[in-house]
């Protein structure tokens, strides 16, 4: 199951207490203090990690504590530091604070010391002074530091796919890609972003299929508008439109008013309309749909993704649009 949200608990490791402690061997009856310090305790380390899929490990477990520092020994031996706990999050994971933005999580392999251990407590060894040369005290440990979390994940990806329901988005994903997404004559076979890669000589585009929309998705109908937030990073849209729809200029008008409501900025994005499924219609429609689009001032682009006819330009147009 894809998870793009959680809530979290973290905490550092305690550093560890001081040690009181004296000198206890023969022939020396009054040895001094020799209590060791305590340990550090363990850093909270987040790191970018693109092999982890979606937030799925911070919805099974809510708390993540790292190891506190061992408390300082006899003989001036300090205690051993925590080890760090290192927590892997895939790029686009935004980290709040309550609705405070902390970390946006972009480049994979990044690292990060997000909270401190605290540090160890002194032993005895350290307060021994000319008038209290037997000190019977040592220092606590600090606490590590902690914090509740909300966790966001938005895709990062140059071209967002979007439109109804079987409109095609996950097969065109599929041939222009290296992706294999569930295909099936059904509606939302798509439930969750899927993600594929384009690469050809000289060039990578990252594409993000978004699961199909309907009208009132902005109310919560359907898979609602949800996953919406995966293509807020996305330099360009495609919109696909099923050129079998007899209602196609009232779909693309319809998801177009579902962006809106989600985020005006989504409006701006650079867009190519596509038609899809051209394979399934006579060109007398086509060219009644060309022509009603082009009153609107938008220019399609005619695709069959089972043919493959007209891939090749749309491969070309988005390399195009981002300057590739």
């Amino acid at each position: 199951m894809f998870i793009d949200e959680s809530e979290i608990y973290i905490k550092a490791g305690n550093g560890g207490n001081g040690c009181v402690s004296f000198r206890h061997e023969k022939y020396i009856p009054n040895g001094g203090p020799n209590g060791g310090d305590g340990g550090r305790g363990g850093d909270i380390i987040i790191k970018v990690d693109n092999s982890t899929h979606g937030l799925s490990l911070y919805n099974r477990q809510k708390r993540f504590l790292a190891p506190d520092g061992q408390k300082g020994l006899g003989c001036n031996c300090s205690g051993k530091n925590g080890d760090d706990l290192i927590l892997k999050f895939p790029a686009g994971t935004q980290i709040y604070e309550k609705d405070n933005l902390l970390l946006d999580l972009t480049n994979d392999q990044e690292e990060f010391t997000f909270l401190k251990g605290g540090n160890g407590g002194w032993g005895n060894q350290h307060f021994a002074t000319s008038i209290k040369q037997a000190p019977q005290w040592a220092k606590e440990g600090l606490k590590g530091e902690s914090k509740k979390l909300r966790l966001v994940l938005k895709t990062i990806a140059d071209v967002g796919l979007i439109g109804q329901p079987n409109a095609g988005k996950s097969t065109i994903l599929s041939i222009l890609t290296n992706a294999h997404p569930k295909i099936a004559d059904y509606p939302f076979t798509t439930l969750e972003p899927n993600l594929g890669t384009f690469v050809d000589k000289d060039s990578r585009i990252i594409f993000a299929d978004i699961p199909g929309l309907i009208e009132g998705a902005s109310a919560g109908k359907g898979l609602g508008i949800k996953f919406l937030k995966h293509i807020e990073r996305t330099k360009m849209l495609f919109h696909i439109i099923d050129a079998n729809s007899a209602d196609y200029l009232e779909d693309y008008q319809m998801i177009r008013k579902e962006l809106g409501e989600f985020s005006k900025e989504l409006l701006l994005k650079p867009e190519v309309v596509i038609i899809n499924k051209i394979d399934t219609v006579d060109k007398d429609t086509l060219k009644e749909r060309s022509a009603t689009l082009k009153k609107k001032k938008i220019k399609p682009l005619f695709v069959s993704a089972a043919t493959r006819e007209g891939v090749l330009e749309l491969a070309n147009t988005v390399k195009k649009e981002l300057g590739l």
